[in-house]
C-alpha cells in the first residue's frame, strides 16, 4: 500500500524534475569518454584522467558549498545549480561547432559539473527531509531510485543512436536541455521556504568538517560510509576502461555500447520497487547488508566478456545482477541516512558523502588507468572486481544507532 501512497503536488514536481534530469543524464550516458575517444582520439589514460580529475577536482571545488548550502533555502540553490550544469554542458557543442573542443574544456566542465552536482545533491536531499514525512521518506527516495533506474534503461540506446545519426555532441546537448527543464520544474513548486536559522554570514572552519565529523561518530552511518565510497569507486573506475574495451578493442559499436548497459537497468527498477517492500518485512539491517553483499559479487564477471553477441549478453547477465542489487540498497541507504542525520547538518553531511564518493572515484580511476595502461583495460578491470569481492567485510555489523543519535536525528534534543 505505501507504494501507491500520494505524496502531495510539491514532490510532484521535485520528482518531475528529478525525471527530466535524469533522462538528459540517461541520453548523455558515456558522452565524454565517448568524445574523447572518437572525436579526440584519446588513449585509455588519457580517458581515465578525463573521468578521475574532473570528480576529484569539483570535489575539491565542492567543499566550501556544503556550508554554504546548508545556510540557504535549499530550493533556490538548487535551481542555481541546475541552470549552472546547462550553461557549462552547452559549452560543449559550441565549441565542437567551431572547432575548437579540445581536452582541457571537457575538463574543464567535468569539474563544474562534479561541484554543481555535490551542492545539488545536498540542497535536494535537506529538501526531501523537510517536504515529506518521515514515514514516506523511504517510498520517495524508492521512486526516485527506479526513475533514474528507468532513465538510464532507455536514455542510452537511444543516445547511442542519435549520436550514430547526428553526431557526438547530440547526447551533450540533451543533457544540458534537461537541466533547464529541471530548473523550471523546481521554480514550478512554489511555497516558500523558511531561512534556515543556523549559521551565518561568515563561513568557520568547523562548519567545513560538521559532514565528515557526523558520519565518522555514528556507528551505523561510519561503516557505511566507507563501504560506499569503495564500493562506488571501484564500480565507476572501470567504466571509462569499459569504454575503451568496447569500443576500441573489441570493436562495438556506440549503440551496441549504449544497449548493453541500459537493458539491464530494469534491474535496478525492479530492486527499488522491492526496497520498500523487503524492508518492512525483514528490517534495515537485513536488507542492507544482503544487498549491500550481494552488489559486490558481479562486476568481476565484466573481465570475460569478448565481441559480437556472446560478449553483449555477458554484460547484459552481469549488469543485470549488479543493478537489481543497487536498486534495493541504495534507497534504503538514502532512507537511513536522512533519518538518522539532524536537520541543521543534512546539508554538511550529504555533501561531505559525495566529495568522499567523488574524491574515491577520482583516485581510483586514476590508477586504474595507470594500471591499464600497464598491463591491459581487461586485467585493470579483472582487478576491480577482485578488489569488490572483500567490500562486503566493510558493512556494518547492525543498522540501528543508539537512542540518542536517532532522537539528535529528528531534532528531540
Amino acid at each position: 500500500m505505501t507504494g501507491r501512497r500520494a505524496l502531495g503536488r510539491r514532490f510532484g514536481w521535485l520528482w518531475a524534475a528529478f525525471a527530466v534530469s535524469s533522462y538528459g543524464t540517461g541520453l548523455g550516458f558515456g558522452a565524454f569518454p565517448l568524445l574523447a575517444v572518437l572525436v579526440l582520439h584519446s588513449g585509455p589514460t588519457e580517458v581515465a584522467a578525463l573521468s578521475a580529475a574532473g570528480r576529484a577536482v569539483g570535489a575539491v571545488v565542492a567543499v566550501p558549498l556544503g556550508p554554504w548550502v546548508e545556510f540557504r533555502r535549499k530550493r533556490p540553490v538548487m535551481i542555481a545549480m541546475d541552470l549552472c550544469r546547462f550553461a557549462a554542458l552547452l559549452t560543449v557543442p559550441v565549441a565542437f561547432a567551431l572547432g575548437w573542443l579540445g581536452f582541457a574544456q571537457l575538463l574543464v566542465v567535468s569539474v563544474v559539473v562534479a561541484a554543481a552536482d555535490i551542492a545539488f545533491k545536498a540542497a535536494s536531499g535537506a529538501y526531501l527531509k523537510a517536504l515529506v514525512p518521515p514515514a514516506d521518506l523511504l517510498v520517495a527516495n524508492s521512486r526516485f531510485e527506479s526513475t533514474m533506474w528507468t532513465a538510464t534503461s532507455v536514455g542510452p540506446p537511444l543516445g547511442g543512436a542519435a549520436v550514430g545519426m547526428f553526431g557526438p555532441v547530440t547526447t551533450v546537448v540533451a543533457d544540458a536541455v534537461s537541466y533547464l527543464l529541471s530548473a523550471l520544474g523546481l521554480r514550478a513548486i512554489g511555497g516558500t521556504e523558511p531561512q534556515p536559522r543556523t549559521g551565518g554570514a561568515r563561513l568557520r572552519a568547523a562548519d567545513l568538517l560538521e559532514g565528515w565529523r557526523h558520519i565518522l561518530s555514528h556507528p551505523v552511518l561510519r561503516p557505511l560510509f566507507f563501504n560506499a565510497i569503495v564500493v562506488n569507486g571501484l564500480i565507476m573506475a572501470s567504466e571509462p576502461l569499459i569504454a575503451v574495451l568496447l569500443l576500441g578493442r573489441l570493436g562495438f559499436a556506440p549503440w551496441q555500447y549504449g544497449l548493453v548497459f541500459a537493458s539491464p537497468c530494469i534491474g535496478g527498477l525492479l530492486g527499488s520497487r522491492l526496497s520498500r517492500r523487503l524492508v518492512p518485512r525483514f528490517g534495515q539491517r537485513r536488507v542492507l547488508l544482503t544487498a549491500g553483499a550481494l552488489r559486490a559479487c558481479w562486476p568481476v564477471g565484466l573481465a570475460f566478456v569478448g565481441p559480437g553477441v556472446p560478449g553483449m549478453v555477458l554484460i547484459v547477465v552481469v549488469q543485470l545482477g549488479l543493478v537489481t542489487c543497487i536498486g534495493v540498497f541504495n534507497p534504503v541507504l538514502a532512507t537511513y541516512r536522512l533519518e538518522h542525520t539532524a536537520p541543521d547538518r543534512i546539508a554538511r553531511t550529504l555533501s561531505a558523502w559525495s566529495i568522499s564518493s567523488s574524491t574515491s572515484i577520482a583516485a581510483v580511476t586514476m590508477v586504474g588507468g595507470l594500471f591499464a595502461a600497464a598491463t591491459s583495460p581487461r586485467i585493470a578491470i579483472a582487478g576491480a572486481g577482485v578488489a569488490l569481492l572483500a567490500t562486503p567485510l566493510l558493512l556494518p555489523r547492525r543498522a540501528k544507532a543508539p537512542q540518542g543519535a536517532a532522537e539528535q536525528a529528528t531534532g528531540l534534543t
